[in-house]
């Protein structure tokens, strides 16, 4: 099967977050995938981390390389669907790209935001309990 996973599940793997074994348990045997602006998210997650003092200057490295170490499969999305899907929803258009890649490619969304969960049900897009 494959996942579509979202920048909060990556970022709870790699910064050790108390989900990270669960989600693992979850996402092994299985295929991830996300939208092809996953690797833009995670920078600047990184960059707002840094920010706010929640990570040094030294750790900013280190774990984009484990980010980038874990397998996914970027795929492209209907930009204009998902503005579509933020417009309807009032989400941003970043949460919607995850939700456009779950519904155009068939998959599951796996999430640690439950504002995003809650509003791929509503949209009656499949979102994996955690």
């Amino acid at each position: 099967m494959r996942i579509v996973t979202d920048s909060s599940v990556f970022l709870a793997v790699a910064l050790n977050g108390p989900e990270k074994v669960r989600l693992i348990d979850i996402t092994n045997g299985h295929d991830l995938i996300a939208p092809d602006v996953l690797p833009y998210e995670l920078g600047n997650a990184l960059g707002s981390l840094f920010r706010r003092k929640r990570i040094c200057a030294a750790d900013v490295l280190k774990i984009w390389d484990v980010l980038m170490g874990i397998p996914v499969e970027l795929k492209p999305i209907e930009i204009r669907s998902a503005l579509e899907l933020a417009r309807e929803n009032k989400i941003y258009a970043y949460d919607a790209y995850f939700l456009e890649c779950s519904r155009h490619w068939r998959c599951p969304l796996l999430t640690l935001d439950k504002k995003l969960k809650t509003t791929a049900k509503k949209n009656n897009i499949e979102a994996l309990e955690y």
